[in-house]
Protein backbone atom coordinates (compact mmCIF):
# COMPACT_ATOMS: atom_id res chain seq x y z
CA UNK A 1 0.00 0.00 0.00
CA UNK A 2 1.03 3.60 -0.56
CA UNK A 3 0.60 6.31 2.08
CA UNK A 4 0.74 9.99 1.14
CA UNK A 5 0.93 12.72 3.77
CA UNK A 6 -1.67 15.34 2.87
CA UNK A 7 -1.47 17.20 6.18
CA UNK A 8 0.50 16.63 9.37
CA UNK A 9 -0.14 19.77 11.45
CA UNK A 10 -1.52 19.74 14.98
CA UNK A 11 -4.62 21.74 15.94
CA UNK A 12 -3.35 24.84 14.13
CA UNK A 13 -2.05 24.43 10.56
CA UNK A 14 1.55 25.00 9.63
CA UNK A 15 2.13 28.01 7.36
CA UNK A 16 0.65 26.88 4.03
CA UNK A 17 -0.11 23.48 5.52
CA UNK A 18 -3.02 21.32 6.58
CA UNK A 19 -4.00 19.34 9.64
CA UNK A 20 -4.32 15.57 9.92
CA UNK A 21 -5.00 13.78 6.62
CA UNK A 22 -3.42 10.72 4.99
CA UNK A 23 -4.21 9.15 1.64
CA UNK A 24 -3.80 5.36 1.66
CA UNK A 25 -3.99 3.56 -1.69
CA UNK A 26 -3.82 0.25 -3.45
CA UNK A 27 -4.39 -0.23 -7.16
CA UNK A 28 -8.11 -0.69 -6.45
CA UNK A 29 -8.98 1.34 -3.33
CA UNK A 30 -8.40 4.88 -2.11
CA UNK A 31 -8.88 5.52 1.61
CA UNK A 32 -8.63 8.89 3.37
CA UNK A 33 -7.56 8.65 7.00
CA UNK A 34 -8.77 11.78 8.84
CA UNK A 35 -9.97 14.94 7.11
CA UNK A 36 -8.78 17.85 9.22
CA UNK A 37 -8.63 21.55 8.40
CA UNK A 38 -7.10 22.17 4.96
CA UNK A 39 -6.98 18.51 3.95
CA UNK A 40 -9.71 18.63 1.29
CA UNK A 41 -7.75 21.18 -0.75
CA UNK A 42 -4.56 19.14 -0.40
CA UNK A 43 -6.45 16.04 -1.54
CA UNK A 44 -7.72 17.87 -4.62
CA UNK A 45 -4.16 18.82 -5.56
CA UNK A 46 -3.40 15.10 -5.93
CA UNK A 47 -6.53 13.27 -7.06
CA UNK A 48 -10.16 13.82 -7.95
CA UNK A 49 -12.08 13.74 -4.67
CA UNK A 50 -14.73 11.61 -6.40
CA UNK A 51 -12.17 8.78 -6.53
CA UNK A 52 -12.11 8.33 -2.75
CA UNK A 53 -13.80 5.06 -1.81
CA UNK A 54 -13.87 5.55 1.95
CA UNK A 55 -12.89 7.91 4.76
CA UNK A 56 -12.14 6.97 8.35
CA UNK A 57 -12.08 9.51 11.19
CA UNK A 58 -10.00 8.77 14.29
CA UNK A 59 -11.79 11.25 16.58
CA UNK A 60 -13.90 14.39 16.63
CA UNK A 61 -11.41 17.19 17.09
CA UNK A 62 -11.44 19.85 14.39
CA UNK A 63 -7.92 19.16 13.17
CA UNK A 64 -9.03 15.62 12.31
CA UNK A 65 -12.53 16.08 10.88
CA UNK A 66 -13.53 19.67 10.00
CA UNK A 67 -12.86 19.39 6.26
CA UNK A 68 -15.69 16.88 6.02
CA UNK A 69 -17.78 20.04 5.75
CA UNK A 70 -16.32 21.37 2.45
CA UNK A 71 -16.04 17.80 1.19
CA UNK A 72 -19.79 17.38 1.76
CA UNK A 73 -20.48 20.72 0.06
CA UNK A 74 -18.53 19.55 -3.00
CA UNK A 75 -20.48 16.29 -3.18
CA UNK A 76 -23.76 18.20 -2.77
CA UNK A 77 -23.42 21.44 -4.69
CA UNK A 78 -20.71 21.06 -7.34
CA UNK A 79 -22.02 21.86 -10.84
CA UNK A 80 -20.36 18.70 -12.15
CA UNK A 81 -23.19 16.61 -10.65
CA UNK A 82 -26.58 16.09 -12.29
CA UNK A 83 -29.40 13.59 -12.45
CA UNK A 84 -27.52 11.84 -15.23
CA UNK A 85 -24.20 12.09 -13.38
CA UNK A 86 -24.92 11.89 -9.62
CA UNK A 87 -22.24 12.45 -7.01
CA UNK A 88 -20.62 9.41 -5.45
CA UNK A 89 -21.37 8.69 -1.79
CA UNK A 90 -18.11 7.54 -0.20
CA UNK A 91 -18.21 5.38 2.90
CA UNK A 92 -17.48 7.36 6.06
CA UNK A 93 -16.44 5.43 9.16
CA UNK A 94 -16.69 7.36 12.44
CA UNK A 95 -16.47 6.43 16.13
CA UNK A 96 -19.63 5.35 17.94
CA UNK A 97 -21.91 8.37 18.36
CA UNK A 98 -20.32 9.99 15.33
CA UNK A 99 -23.54 10.30 13.35
CA UNK A 100 -24.93 12.70 15.92
CA UNK A 101 -21.61 14.56 16.09
CA UNK A 102 -21.62 15.04 12.31
CA UNK A 103 -25.12 16.51 12.47
CA UNK A 104 -24.06 18.88 15.25
CA UNK A 105 -21.05 20.06 13.23
CA UNK A 106 -23.11 20.63 10.10
CA UNK A 107 -25.89 22.39 12.00
CA UNK A 108 -23.42 25.11 13.01
CA UNK A 109 -23.18 26.14 9.35
CA UNK A 110 -26.58 25.14 7.91
CA UNK A 111 -28.70 22.00 7.55
CA UNK A 112 -27.69 19.38 10.09
CA UNK A 113 -27.95 16.56 7.55
CA UNK A 114 -25.38 18.01 5.14
CA UNK A 115 -22.58 15.56 5.99
CA UNK A 116 -24.65 12.44 6.69
CA UNK A 117 -26.54 12.92 3.42
CA UNK A 118 -23.34 13.30 1.40
CA UNK A 119 -21.60 10.20 2.76
CA UNK A 120 -22.53 6.61 3.56
CA UNK A 121 -21.95 6.84 7.32
CA UNK A 122 -21.14 3.86 9.55
CA UNK A 123 -20.07 3.91 13.18
CA UNK A 124 -17.30 1.72 14.60
CA UNK A 125 -16.04 0.82 18.05
CA UNK A 126 -13.08 -1.03 19.57
CA UNK A 127 -12.88 -4.62 18.45
CA UNK A 128 -15.18 -3.98 15.48
CA UNK A 129 -13.16 -4.48 12.26
CA UNK A 130 -14.50 -2.97 9.05
CA UNK A 131 -13.78 -3.56 5.39
CA UNK A 132 -13.20 -0.72 2.93
CA UNK A 133 -12.47 -2.13 -0.51
CA UNK A 134 -9.06 -3.79 -0.36
CA UNK A 135 -8.48 -2.55 3.19
CA UNK A 136 -9.23 -4.24 6.49
CA UNK A 137 -9.35 -1.75 9.37
CA UNK A 138 -9.10 -2.47 13.09
CA UNK A 139 -9.43 0.02 15.94
CA UNK A 140 -7.97 0.53 19.40
CA UNK A 141 -9.15 3.09 21.94
CA UNK A 142 -6.25 5.31 23.08
CA UNK A 143 -6.19 7.98 25.82
CA UNK A 144 -6.99 11.49 24.59
CA UNK A 145 -9.43 14.25 25.56
CA UNK A 146 -12.32 12.73 23.57
CA UNK A 147 -12.90 9.11 22.47
CA UNK A 148 -10.04 8.47 20.05
CA UNK A 149 -9.00 5.41 18.08
CA UNK A 150 -5.69 4.23 16.70
CA UNK A 151 -6.23 2.50 13.36
CA UNK A 152 -4.51 -0.58 11.90
CA UNK A 153 -4.72 -1.05 8.13
CA UNK A 154 -3.87 -4.06 6.04
CA UNK A 155 -4.52 -4.63 2.34
CA UNK A 156 -5.78 -7.79 0.66
CA UNK A 157 -2.99 -9.73 -0.97
CA UNK A 158 -0.27 -7.68 0.73
CA UNK A 159 1.81 -8.46 3.80
CA UNK A 160 2.42 -4.91 5.12
CA UNK A 161 0.60 -3.47 8.14
CA UNK A 162 0.23 0.27 8.67
CA UNK A 163 -0.79 1.64 12.07
CA UNK A 164 -1.88 5.21 12.70
CA UNK A 165 -1.60 6.16 16.37
CA UNK A 166 -4.02 9.11 16.17
CA UNK A 167 -3.68 11.56 19.11
CA UNK A 168 -2.77 10.04 22.45
CA UNK A 169 -1.05 10.31 25.79
CA UNK A 170 1.60 7.74 26.70
CA UNK A 171 -0.14 4.37 26.80
CA UNK A 172 0.41 0.65 26.63
CA UNK A 173 -2.65 0.07 24.47
CA UNK A 174 -1.01 1.57 21.39
CA UNK A 175 2.19 -0.41 21.96
CA UNK A 176 0.26 -3.69 22.03
CA UNK A 177 -1.98 -2.71 19.12
CA UNK A 178 0.92 -1.62 16.89
CA UNK A 179 3.06 -4.64 17.78
CA UNK A 180 5.44 -5.42 14.90
CA UNK A 181 3.66 -3.11 12.46
CA UNK A 182 5.69 -2.43 9.34
CA UNK A 183 5.04 1.30 9.71
CA UNK A 184 3.75 3.26 12.70
CA UNK A 185 2.67 6.85 12.10
CA UNK A 186 2.76 8.41 15.54
CA UNK A 187 2.10 11.87 16.92
CA UNK A 188 4.89 14.01 18.39
CA UNK A 189 3.10 17.19 19.43
CA UNK A 190 4.92 18.33 22.55
CA UNK A 191 8.30 19.90 23.19
CA UNK A 192 8.31 18.63 26.76
CA UNK A 193 6.06 16.23 28.65
CA UNK A 194 3.13 17.70 30.54
CA UNK A 195 0.35 19.30 28.51
CA UNK A 196 -1.90 19.28 31.55
CA UNK A 197 -3.63 16.49 33.40
CA UNK A 198 -4.89 14.21 32.11
CA UNK A 199 -2.29 13.99 29.35
CA UNK A 200 -3.38 14.03 25.73
CA UNK A 201 -0.21 14.07 23.60
CA UNK A 202 3.34 12.72 23.21
CA UNK A 203 6.81 14.20 23.03
CA UNK A 204 9.27 13.02 20.37
CA UNK A 205 11.11 10.92 22.95
CA UNK A 206 7.86 9.28 24.04
CA UNK A 207 6.96 8.60 20.40
CA UNK A 208 10.30 6.85 19.95
CA UNK A 209 9.79 4.83 23.12
CA UNK A 210 6.39 3.65 21.88
CA UNK A 211 7.85 2.59 18.55
CA UNK A 212 10.68 0.70 20.20
CA UNK A 213 8.37 -1.08 22.65
CA UNK A 214 6.08 -2.08 19.76
CA UNK A 215 9.05 -3.38 17.73
CA UNK A 216 7.80 -1.63 14.59
CA UNK A 217 9.75 -1.68 11.34
CA UNK A 218 9.59 2.05 10.60
CA UNK A 219 8.55 4.98 12.76
CA UNK A 220 7.23 8.21 11.25
CA UNK A 221 6.48 11.33 13.31
CA UNK A 222 3.40 13.44 12.62
CA UNK A 223 1.20 16.09 14.30
CA UNK A 224 4.26 18.30 14.87
CA UNK A 225 3.90 22.11 14.72
CA UNK A 226 6.31 23.89 12.41
CA UNK A 227 7.20 26.07 15.40
CA UNK A 228 9.01 23.12 16.97
CA UNK A 229 12.55 22.22 15.95
CA UNK A 230 11.82 19.37 13.54
CA UNK A 231 15.41 18.13 13.37
CA UNK A 232 15.62 18.00 17.16
CA UNK A 233 12.32 16.07 17.35
CA UNK A 234 13.62 13.50 14.86
CA UNK A 235 16.91 13.19 16.77
CA UNK A 236 15.15 12.73 20.11
CA UNK A 237 12.74 10.14 18.69
CA UNK A 238 15.56 8.30 16.90
CA UNK A 239 17.59 8.02 20.10
CA UNK A 240 14.61 6.58 21.98
CA UNK A 241 13.63 4.29 19.09
CA UNK A 242 17.15 2.97 18.64
CA UNK A 243 17.14 3.57 14.88
CA UNK A 244 16.45 6.31 12.36
CA UNK A 245 13.02 7.95 12.54
CA UNK A 246 11.34 9.74 9.64
CA UNK A 247 9.22 12.88 9.49
CA UNK A 248 5.75 13.05 7.93
CA UNK A 249 6.32 16.14 5.81
CA UNK A 250 3.45 17.15 3.53
CA UNK A 251 3.64 15.38 0.19
CA UNK A 252 5.90 12.62 1.53
CA UNK A 253 5.06 9.13 0.28
CA UNK A 254 5.65 5.91 2.18
CA UNK A 255 5.14 2.30 1.15
CA UNK A 256 4.16 -0.50 3.44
Amino acid sequence: MQITILGKSPSWPDAGGACSGYLVETANTKLLVDCGSGVFGKLRERIDYAEIDAIVISHFHGDHCLDLMPYAYALTYSPRWSTENPAPRPKLFVPVGGGEALCNIAATFGPGETIVDAFDVSEYGPGEPVQAGDFALRFCLVPHYVPTFAISITAAGEEGRFTFGADCAPNRELVDFADRSDLLLIESTLRVAGDGEPRGHLTATEAGEHGRAAKVGRLVLTHIPDELDQELSVAQASEAFGAGVELASEGAVFHC
